[in-house]
């Protein structure tokens, strides 16, 4: 398998997973400005649509969008536990979580990083994902993880968007919950291995 990526992009959450599930895969760097691959192939010749994180698997298929992906390397080593099984009401949880944390998070912020947004738009963007930010903090309060004791899928893709936020003047020291969440998932070995991959954490 191949990840197309782009550093602390929403590819670093499959990146994650390949990494927690153990799987070998090789991984080619995009520049999302000029579409172009670290080896200088045409990425929109692997995603039409031009972003990350697409994986091409070992019969050349591609897939893309990232709570696809990570549900489908999660589905490949059930005996890591990194999605509940199908079928079970824990997986539609799962899905319910991803469906929340594209949609809601992952999406609001793109007005902060659109530099042709207007003041007035940031502003209502930045007040609509604080609202979102403090549910999620409640719902996490007593829990290790999502949904509960096991590491899943979701928890990467939450870290992956809680980390955009000291970019943009979001800063999790507000809501203690999400910070100490934040910090058991950095800690994992799979998470500072894929950091240090993407150039986002130097060795000590």
């Amino acid at each position: 398998m191949k990840l197309y990526y782009s550093p602390g992009a929403c590819s670093l959450s499959p990146h994650i997973i390949l990494n927690e599930g153990g799987f070998s895969f090789d991984k080619e760097k995009v520049d999302l400005a000029s579409r172009k691959t670290e080896t200088g192939a045409d990425y929109t010749a692997v995603n039409p649509d031009g972003y990350v994180p697409a994986l091409r698997l070992d019969d050349g298929q591609v897939l893309t969008e990232g709570p696809a992906i990570i549900q489908y390397l999660a589905d490949r080593v059930p005996e890591k536990k990194l999605a509940p099984p199908m079928g079970t009401i824990e997986r539609y949880r799962l899905m319910q979580w991803l469906n929340f944390i594209s949609t809601e998070l992952h999406k609001g912020f793109a007005p902060l990083f659109n530099p042709q947004a207007p003041e007035e738009w940031k502003a209502v963007a930045t007040a609509q994902l604080a609202r979102r930010l403090s549910s999620v903090s409640q719902q996490l309060e007593g829990k290790d993880w999502l949904l509960g004791n096991d590491f899943t899928v979701a928890d990467a893709y939450l870290f992956t968007v809680l980390g955009w936020g000291r970019y943009v003047g979001i800063e999790l020291e507000r809501w203690p919950v999400l910070k100490a969440y934040q910090d058991r998932v950095f800690m994992r070995p799979a998470v500072q291995s894929t950091l240090k991959a993407e150039g986002l954490l130097r060795d000590s």
